[in-house]
């Protein structure tokens, strides 16, 4: 449990470390490790994992080569990120690809979780296809994923749990979760007692709901708790309608995949915040895990930068960030991830 405890207080330079000032060039191995040292970890609910304070989100892009987004993976393990997420859709079963021949060699202290995307399907043969895709014998936590309605919930609990369950006897998986875009779903999740995971938003720009019932409801059950929309999808970040989909048509907006920021003459600005602001926001709430879409070296250091810098958020800068969020998702479109009040 975590009540009593403190937050993530410990930013990465209250550790002694040889490299003070800039994150180690990733080719000095002991320059890694002893970074893996000063990431914080802290209980992942009743699962009896010490996770890392920042988790490995969705890294798959087909317009890379295999073997890069290994390494790209594999450079975040190194920093000592050990949680990682992926799902048989993330592009179409590339991710579990990569998330499977980047464990080669170092499964060992690394708590994976994929998805049953199917939630009207039978649930052995997706966790046999995920395993597969993986080349592993065996998944940390499979969860049911994206569950958004209390009916889709209802029938999880009346049937596909149970078959879950029965993966879990054959050695398939250990823990089981659901990720969802509900507080309604997820207060019945949390209070079922057939969960040890659930994943949720967490950001400057969420529903309340999330902030104040679940994550505490979570916190009371044991539950661990993931969040992950720390950056609204990319929407607080740049002018994106959300995972990176341009609000003008531009190579998948990315500059590390060719995008271009448009001229001021063509477009002008949007409000934004910054990475630092965001993950510090969602850092100060405090989930277990901070999922984070690491999906390139300069994200992974932007990132790493924000969280080694992390202090623990006064109400007042809170409100504020909170005000500009609400500033820079203003026309880039639905944020999914809220439902109606």
């Amino acid at each position: 449990m975590k009540e009593g405890l403190p937050l993530v207080t410990t930013a990465l330079h209250s550790y002694p470390c040889c490299f003070p000032c800039e994150p180690p060039s990733w080719t000095d191995r002991t320059a890694a490790i002893c970074y893996r040292v000063a990431m914080r970890q802290q209980p992942l609910g009743r699962t009896g994992f010490s996770a890392s304070v920042l988790g490995i989100g969705d890294l798959a892009d087909r317009s890379i080569p295999l073997s890069t987004c290994v390494a790209t993976l594999r450079r975040a393990l190194d920093y000592g990120l050990n949680l990682l997420d992926t799902a048989p859709m993330y592009e179409e079963g590339y991710s579990e690809e990569i998330v499977g021949a980047a464990l080669k060699g170092r499964r060992d202290g690394v708590f994976l979780i994929d998805k049953i995307d199917e939630l009207d399907e039978p649930v052995a043969p997706q966790v046999d296809a995920s395993l597969q895709r993986l080349g592993l014998e065996e998944v940390d936590l499979f969860a049911f994923h994206a569950v958004n309605d209390l009916p889709a919930w209802g029938r999880i609990e009346s049937g596909a749990m149970e078959e879950l369950a029965r993966c879990r006897q054959a050695g398939k998986v250990r823990f089981r979760g659901v990720s969802s875009h509900s507080p309604e779903v997820l207060r019945a999740a949390v209070t079922s007692g057939l969960c040890d995971v659930v994943m949720f938003p967490v950001g400057p720009f969420v529903d309340r709901r999330y902030v104040e019932e679940t994550l505490p409801l979570a916190r009371a059950h044991g539950v661990g708790a993931i969040s992950f929309k720390t950056f609204g999808a990319g929407k607080l970040l740049g002018d994106t309608t959300g995972y990176n989909a341009p609000l003008r048509v531009r190579p998948r907006g990315k500059f590390g995949s060719g995008g271009t920021s448009p001229s001021p003459a063509e477009e002008p600005e949007l409000p934004r915040l910054g990475v630092a602001e965001c993950l510090h926001y969602t850092l100060t709430l405090g989930p277990d895990v901070v999922l984070l879409g690491l999906s390139y070296p300069n994200e992974q250091d932007e990132a790493f930068r924000a969280f080694e810098r992390f202090q623990p958020l006064a109400p007042g800068q809170m409100r504020e960030i909170e005000r500009r969020a609400t500033e820079a998702i203003e026309g880039k479109g639905p944020c999914w991830w809220n439902p109606p009040a």
